[in-house]
């Protein structure tokens, strides 16, 4: 997700101030991971200057005066654009656990042992994910569900890879 296109795509409901920009990202798509409020401002910098929002008016403040942003059209034209345009499937071809067990086997360490404590840590994240999405709003719980659903098929490559351990041993060592 880009910030810059989430913003713009917030600011199509009207005019916001940067302030309010950062609340509605954080309710609706910051919940792990929040905005800060420089990637907001540095952000409406760059789309301020790249045309895509205009300076709708200014108020002052008991600090710095506030900018009220409005997108443009060309932000309109930017957000549809994006919006139509359909996301990369990421295929992990070269996943850090691969590449994990892979030296593990090359340096003599414990493989199995390796793909244990993983799956390990993939089920205590899965309950916990489990645990939010029983008590999560509707967005919550999709959000959620995303992240299960990746987190099984890892789970389901850590048991096939544990099942072929010994052939990828030899593989590897040869």
């Amino acid at each position: 997700m880009t910030i810059g296109h989430t913003l713009l795509g917030l600011l199509e409901s009207g005019p916001r101030h940067g302030y309010d920009l950062k609340r509605a990202f954080d309710e609706r798509f910051g919940h792990d991971r929040p905005l800060h409020y420089g990637q907001v401002y540095s952000t409406m910098s760059r789309l301020l200057k790249n045309g895509l929002v205009e300076v709708d008016g200014i108020e002052p403040g008991g600090g710095p005066e506030r900018k009220r942003y409005a997108i443009t059209d060309a932000g309109v034209t930017d957000v549809a654009g994006w919006l139509a345009t359909p996301e990369k499937p990421e295929p992990y071809l070269q996943s850090t656990l691969y590449t994990k067990v892979v030296l593990a086997l090359l340096t003599g360490r414990d493989a199995a042992e390796l793909l244990d404590v993983q799956r390990a840590e993939h089920l205590r994240l899965m309950r916990e994910l489990t645990r939010r999405k029983q008590h999560g709003d509707l967005a919550d719980q999709l959000i959620c569900d995303h992240a299960l659903f990746h987190l099984e098929a890892d789970l389901r490559w850590l048991e096939l890879t544990a099942a072929r351990l010994g052939k990828l041993a030899a593989e590897v060592r040869a």
